[in-house]
């Protein structure tokens, strides 16, 4: 069993709009659904702790009611931690649900920023999809380079804002952001799914894609379970020659003091 973080935004306006916001339901829906039927430990976190707002829930979506209905998630997100106080040591991976919120509070968390890393450094997963790729925006690894300088990503496209009307609200054009920190963005049509894997980065366009990128997230934690469990094996084969080894010797000792 792998424990994922799921980080989520705290804006709750879209701008000085008056418009309501909050993360996404569906991308944080769809995804739990992945990884709670895969038997991994689903956490959340938010920006500033508490209870993040949230967008609507579709009550023709089983999977949102499922998620919001649920007693242990509902206990999760009524105080979740604040990302700056999260042991990044205690996660397999973090997952970034998206929501327009993101857009004001991901970029510039300093706490968001270092716990990316911390996973990513220490061999984590680091998913994200919609606007949760402005939490990879200012991300800088150990090495000194930007978590998306030179990988592949994808995120909400510069055409589906416009399409969603708020291409005059938002702060600045995710897509854009990400490619002028070195990323290579890769789209599908409008609002169609899309999911990009770079090594231990995933990444989805919208909505669409939240429960693929979970689950290309379970491939890639189904290839570490399988190597740590191939790698347990090797140990307990060396352990066992090494005390049937032992044994040996002592039993030649033993017949040669005879």
């Amino acid at each position: 069993m792998k424990k994922i973080l799921m980080v989520l935004t705290s804006i709750s306006e879209i701008g000085d709009t008056g418009e309501k916001t909050g993360y996404n339901v569906a991308e944080a829906a769809h995804p739990w659904k992945v990884f709670k039927d895969s038997g991994h430990f689903v956490d959340f976190a938010s920006i500033q702790g508490g209870q993040p707002p949230r967008d609507e829930v579709d009550s023709t979506d089983p999977l949102q009611v499922a998620f919001t209905e649920d007693e242990a998630t509902r206990a999760g997100l009524y105080n979740t931690a604040r990302v700056d106080v999260v042991d990044p040591d205690q996660y397999d991976a973090v997952y970034l649900v998206g929501g327009h919120g993101t857009m004001w509070d991901f970029p510039d968390s300093e706490g968001l920023q270092k716990l990316v890393a911390s996973v990513y450094n220490a061999g984590g997963l680091v998913g994200a999809v919609c606007h949760g790729p402005a939490g990879l925006v200012n991300v800088e690894l150990a090495n000194g380079l930007r978590l998306v300088q030179g990988r592949k990503v994808a995120a909400f496209t510069n055409d589906e804002e416009v399409a969603a009307g708020k291409d005059k609200v938002i702060p600045f054009f995710l897509a854009d952001r990400l490619e002028e920190q070195g990323a290579t963005h890769v789209s599908a049509d409008a609002f169609e799914e899309k999911v990009v894997i770079d090594e231990r980065l995933v990444t989805g366009q919208n909505p669409a894609s939240a429960a693929g990128v979970a689950k290309e997230m379970e491939k890639l934690f189904a290839e570490v379970i399988h190597q740590e469990k191939a790698e347990e094996q090797h140990e307990t084969e060396a352990l066992r020659a090494e005390k049937d080894a032992e044994k040996d010797a002592r039993k030649a000792a033993a017949e040669a003091e005879h």
